[in-house]
């Protein structure tokens, strides 16, 4: 079974036949909100059940899988609204398909960010509600499910804090220092991004808990590589490649590292006046850019984020798991490649 019909099985579940067009708008926006991406935490997820020799049946493993692929849709969702974003990879975001079905509908312009809102925080339930479905009924034995609901159960509440806090440094006036800016980067990321789909892989083939603290660190490190990689492309990366518009941190303010570390030197007199300025123009912010590059700030972030990659690489060295987990990982998420990570897309081929 491919991931898109293990997702589609999922979340199209249930109907509800009183109100039908309602019911549809939601199947219709989680259809969108689960489509695209990189996909890589279903690939971790298998990837790693097949590196410790595991031998639950397939359709276990597709659903744990399936079900942190469905946990990003939902933070996706979720964060958009936070965000006020209507666009997502290029395209139309889940709130910007409902504030578009809100026009259509004859909504008051007033009113359709309401609509939006509501819209987009409803799909995001129900996508979080299809993930722990998902891995309560998996399949598994009674010790493994519960595991498996146990990390899920952490996640969510660190990946909950750290968007939560991410909001709070956006709206403080206030520059956090360089510990609690990773800290966010660790919590709103790598935590279920990579720890996750990296540890559930290891409970499902039974490894033993050293193994499974193993992986935890490895994708901690990963994790907040990656969010650090993502910081700089989202002000300094191709819009065609990123799907992300290049002035949206600058504009929500975003207190990320780059920033943090920018605030720290003597070119932040020029980025200050510009960092969450909603009128924010791209000549104003290839000014932020040169001053960012100028000061060292891209660079320091850049190598932060490789010093994490070489501790996540020898960490999975330990493991055997360089060659077959860590650099396919690191070329899709980083580069941008699609080949490397087919099996995402099929996660019961294997």
């Amino acid at each position: 079974m491919t991931l898109q019909s293990e997702l589609d099985s999922l979340l199209h579940s249930a109907r509800v036949p009183g109100l039908a067009r309602d019911h549809a708008a939601l199947l219709d926006a989680l259809d969108l909100g689960s489509s695209g991406g990189k996909r890589f935490r279903p690939w971790l997820v298998t990837t790693v059940h097949a590196a410790f020799d595991g031998e639950q049946p397939e359709p276990v493993v597709d659903a744990v899988a399936a079900a942190t692929e469905l946990l990003h849709t939902a933070f996706v969702i979720h964060d958009d609204v936070i965000d006020n974003d209507d666009t997502r990879r290029g395209r139309s975001s889940v709130p910007g398909l409902f504030r578009s079905d809100a026009a259509e509908l004859g909504t008051a312009p007033d009113d359709r960010d309401t609509y939006s809102r509501a819209g987009a925080i409803l799909a995001g339930d129900l996508a979080l509600a299809a993930a722990i479905r998902a891995v309560a009924t998996c399949g598994a034995d009674a010790a493994t499910t519960h595991r498996l609901l146990d990390l899920l159960d952490a996640t969510l509440h660190a990946s909950a804090a750290g968007e939560l806090a991410d909001v709070r440094l956006a709206l403080s006036p206030e520059m956090p220092g360089a510990e609690e800016a990773i800290a966010v980067t660790e919590h709103k990321t790598a935590v279920y991004s990579f720890v996750l789909p990296l540890q559930a892989g290891a409970v499902l083939a039974g490894a033993d808990d050293a193994a499974v603290r193993a992986l935890g660190e490895i994708g901690r490190c990963l994790g907040i590589a990656f969010q650090l990689h993502d910081d700089v492309m989202a002000i300094f990366g191709d819009p065609a490649e990123t799907g992300k518009d290049p002035l949206g941190d600058l504009r929500e303010g975003k207190r990320t590292p780059l920033m943090v570390h920018a605030s720290q030197t003597d070119a932040w007199a020029r980025i200050a006046p510009h960092l969450g300025d909603p009128e924010l123009t791209e000549a104003a912010a290839s000014a932020v850019r040169e001053a960012l590059q100028e000061c060292g700030s891209r660079h320091h972030i850049e190598d932060l984020a490789e010093g994490h990659l070489t501790v996540a690489r020898e960490h999975a060295r330990s493991l055997g798991l360089e060659c077959s987990l860590l650099e396919p990982l690191v070329e899709q998420a980083w580069r941008m490649t699609p080949t490397a990570l087919t099996r995402a897309a099929q996660v019961g081929a294997a």
